[in-house]
C-alpha cells in the first residue's frame, strides 16, 4: 500500500510543474475551439429573469424553487410571496446571500425577483395580493446589508408568518 502511494505521490509530482498543483489559469492557454469569443459578463448580458434563475438559483433551489432540505437549502416553490407579508421578508429576498452575492446587476436581480413572485412563478400565488414590483433602485439600497445571523433570521421571519395563520411548509425550515 505504501509503496502504491509512493508512485501515486511521484506521478503527481512529475505531472505538475514544480511539482505542485497550478492554482492560477496559465493565461497563455488557448480557449476551445468554437469559443474564442470573449464572454460576456452576466451583469452585461441581456438574459431573461428565467434563465438567470437557472444561471443563479437553480443549483441550490432547483428546477421550480423545490429547494434541497438535506443540504439546509429551504423550498420558495408556492411560499416565498408570504416573506412579503411580514416586516423585513421584503428586504430579506434581496439581502440572502444568494440574491445579494449573485453575478446580476441590480436592476437584473429586481426582475428576477418579480419574476419569481409571479403567481404563476415560484411564488404560486402566495405573494400578497398589493405586491409591489421591486426596482433596481431598492435593490441596490439593501443589497450590500449582510445579514449576520442568516439562520435565526428567517426563522424570525418564519415565525411572523405562521403568526399571520399562514402554514409552513416542512421544506421551508431546513
Amino acid at each position: 500500500m505504501r509503496s502504491m502511494f509512493c508512485v501515486l505521490a511521484i506521478t503527481l509530482m512529475i505531472a505538475s510543474p514544480s511539482g505542485e498543483a497550478r492554482v492560477i489559469p496559465d493565461p497563455n492557454q488557448k480557449p476551445a475551439p468554437g469559443n474564442e469569443a470573449r464572454q460576456t459578463p452576466l451583469h452585461q448580458a441581456n438574459y431573461s429573469p428565467a434563465v438567470n434563475y437557472q444561471l443563479q438559483c437553480l443549483g441550490c433551489h432547483l428546477t421550480n424553487g423545490e429547494g434541497a432540505p438535506a443540504s439546509d437549502v429551504p423550498m420558495m416553490k408556492g411560499f416565498v410571496g408570504n416573506f412579503l407579508k411580514v416586516e423585513g421578508g421584503r428586504e430579506f429576498l434581496i439581502r440572502v446571500p444568494g440574491s445579494s452575492q449573485s453575478a446580476l446587476s441590480n436592476s437584473q436581480l429586481a426582475e428576477l425577483l418579480n419574476w419569481m413572485l409571479k403567481d404563476d412563478g415560484i411564488a404560486g400565488g402566495s405573494a400578497p395580493e398589493n405586491f409591489k414590483p421591486y426596482t433596481g433602485e431598492e435593490v441596490e439600497a439593501y443589497r450590500g446589508i449582510m445579514i449576520r445571523d442568516l439562520i435565526g433570521y428567517r426563522l424570525d421571519l418564519i415565525e411572523k408568518i405562521r403568526y399571520l395563520n399562514i402554514d409552513i411548509p416542512e421544506d421551508v425550515i431546513p
